[in-house]
């Protein structure tokens, strides 16, 4: 088997990753070697891969549903928000600058074409099978001359492409046909049908629009897939997260002890990797949400401020709402507060910037004895290390080179009190570190909080890719997918006027 597929949708958040995921977890439980791929990412929320390339966060995710170890060319180009108008571009795992949108989809990007397809046909020659992600939805028509991740990699790579649409939202039908109807007819014929995401209620009753669809453009659908709750992997976009709900929408258990333990994270502009706090929400008795206001921290135990993109602009928001002084009160109080990355470097005493925000000197909060210079070179690692008596794995991105003149080594930081802070990002999925760590902020909080013996991040992740990949194999027509997988688009589908515009 030597076969692919790309998953395409109608909107943005139609649940392409998710699908994805699912996708690849059934492939790899009927015994087929797979491989995730994305061509273009835009997230602030990314991994490092062994070989210290950044990639985004879900195919990372994706890799882990394939059970294998992700690597740069499953996702060459990563696009890191600066701002309204720029990105930071990663090119196969390494950053190669700062570019605006209109320089990026001005010429740049469609020269990357060729650098894509050889990743992807590197892992097609490595993998019985890649299921790639588009981005967005493939008749974005204003940018179709430049597309590299949508049916300008479909049409490069002759990949069957399967369109997948969230009903929830409604007007899904509207969506797949428009979607096909404003392809061009090379395009068109790559386009084998549609996936329904997020359904609620009696499939029968959809069943008369499905026939419709089918009769109109001449493409199958391929499954219905119900709504459930709680299947989303790690997210690619921390500028949509929700400032006022909670990490996760799936169930966990009762506390184990008396008290639940709240934490307040900092929702600062240009957050990055805020699937940090994922490995809290988990823990039984944890109660986590974002916050942008002061009196919110109040009634917090432990206050989180996470990594960002943008240190210098995080540290003048917090200043200017509010939230600087109200976390400086919890420090001369004794209650904790933990920095992550960007969140560790603003806690310092000062920084200097010219690479960023290029600032220049910039005054932290001074709540820790760290000294911030930004580097030219990212550090891209996978660290691992002890802290709190316990075994901790980590992985660092960032500029900024800290010195630590004082406080308690803490992993690459330090500690002051109840004032934590390092670089490391998802050290808190290392489980007999976090349990320690909880204990900790529930003394210092005077919360009879106690973590849960037993609870295991890992098997929490492996439980919820296994639930997607149930998803397809219960709700798809699997064998119709297999097909399409191995043998490419059915020939002969049909033009569905008008097509692409000139």
């Amino acid at each position: 088997m030597n076969g692919g597929l790309l998953v395409a949708g109608t909107t943005s958040d139609a649940g392409k990753s998710v699908v994805t995921a699912g996708i690849c977890r059934w492939l790899v439980r009927q015994g087929v070697k797979v491989a995730p791929f994305k061509a273009q990412n835009m997230s602030l929320n990314s991994f490092v891969t062994r070989e210290g390339a950044e990639i985004g966060r879900a195919q990372a995710m994706q890799a882990q549903a394939c059970r294998v170890e992700p690597t740069a060319h499953m996702n060459p180009v990563l696009l890191k928000p600066g701002g309204e108008r720029s990105s930071q571009v990663v090119l196969l795992g390494r950053p190669v600058g700062e570019m605006s949108a209109r320089g990026y989809h001005g010429g740049r990007q469609e020269r990357l074409l060729g650098t894509v397809l050889d990743s992807l046909a590197e892992l097609r020659a490595t993998y019985d099978a890649v299921i790639c992600e588009g981005a967005g939805s493939p008749a974005e028509i204003n940018l179709r001359r430049t597309d590299i991740v949508n049916m300008g990699i479909a049409r490069g790579a002759g990949l069957p492409v399967l369109v997948v649409g969230d009903i929830d939202r409604g007007g899904v039908f509207a969506s797949f046909f428009g979607t096909v109807a404003l392809l061009a007819p090379e395009d068109q014929a790559l386009v084998a049908g549609f996936l329904v995401n997020k359904f609620r209620g009696d499939v029968s009753l959809l069943e008369p629009g499905l026939d419709m669809l089918h009769g109109l453009t001449g493409r199958r659908t391929y499954g219905v897939l119900p709504f459930r709750h709680g299947l989303g992997i790690d997210e690619e976009d921390g500028l949509r997260v929700s400032l006022r709900g909670t990490v996760r929408e799936s169930a966990v258990a009762p506390p184990v002890g008396e008290d639940v333990l709240r934490v307040a994270v900092c929702a600062v502009p240009l957050m990055s990797n805020f699937t940090d706090v994922d490995a809290l929400a988990a823990e039984p008795g944890v109660v986590v949400r974002f916050v942008d206001r002061p009196e919110e921290l109040a009634d917090a135990d432990l206050v989180v401020v996470p990594g960002t993109r943008g240190t210098v602009r995080a540290l003048q928001w917090l200043r200017e709402r509010g939230l600087a002084d109200a976390i400086v009160r919890r420090v001369a109080e004794q209650r904790p507060v933990l920095g992550v990355c960007g969140g560790f470097q603003l806690l310092g005493e000062h920084i200097e910037d010219e690479v960023e925000s290029r600032a220049g000197h910039v005054d932290g909060l001074g709540l820790l004895p760290v000294r911030v210079r930004f580097a030219r070179e990212k550090t891209l690692t996978r660290p691992v290390g002890e802290a709190l008596g316990e075994r901790v794995e980590g992985y660092e991105i960032h500029h900024g080179v800290a010195e630590v003149t004082g406080g308690e080594p803490f992993l690459d930081g330090c500690r002051v009190g109840q004032t934590w802070g390092t670089h490391w990002h998802g050290s808190l999925e290392s489980d007999g570190f976090r349990r320690a760590f909880l204990r900790e902020v529930a003394a210092a909080a005077g919360r009879r909080f106690v973590p849960a013996p037993d609870t295991s991040f890992a098997a929490l992740r492996e439980e919820q890719l296994d639930r997607l990949g149930d998803l397809i194999e219960h709700h798809a027509d699997t064998d119709a997918l297999w097909r399409l997988i191995e043998s490419g688009a059915p020939q002969g589908l049909p033009f569905i006027p008008p097509g692409a515009p000139a």
